[in-house]
């Protein structure tokens, strides 16, 4: 099954269960909700996130998104997920706690370390 994750504050998400739909705030921005590769997840959480708590991980199932999927290159020529529309809450199959380490980077978390294990 092909994952994508996505990183936000534990409240939002929250509020998105509520609500039965995720919109993330880039959407409005930028016309996309951000998403990552399990291999790109770390590098991304300590460029944009470092020293935050309260975080979640969304593991997306992505056969189960219902908003279009597009792959593309970033700034740095690396190519990302990204998730054209809101986020239907029954493609997300697990929401995995993320906490920058006290140095205020972050480390993967044991669900995402078993779960490349068993992909690898």
């Amino acid at each position: 099954m092909p994952f994508l994750l996505h990183i936000t504050q534990r409240l939002q998400w929250q509020q998105a269960q509520a609500q039965n739909i995720y919109v993330a705030e880039s959407l409005s921005k930028e016309g996309f909700i951000h998403c990552s590769k399990i291999a790109q997840i770390i590098p991304v959480a300590n460029r944009f996130f470092y020293n935050q708590q309260e975080l979640v991980i969304l593991l997306i199932d992505s056969q189960k998104v219902k908003a279009e999927i597009r792959y593309e290159a970033a700034e740095t020529g690396e190519i990302f997920p990204h998730i054209y529309g809101s986020l239907n809450i029954d493609a997300v199959a697990q929401v995995i706690d993320f906490a920058s380490g006290v140095n205020g980077y972050f480390d993967l978390p044991k669900q995402l370390q078993d779960l490349l294990s068993e992909i690898e």
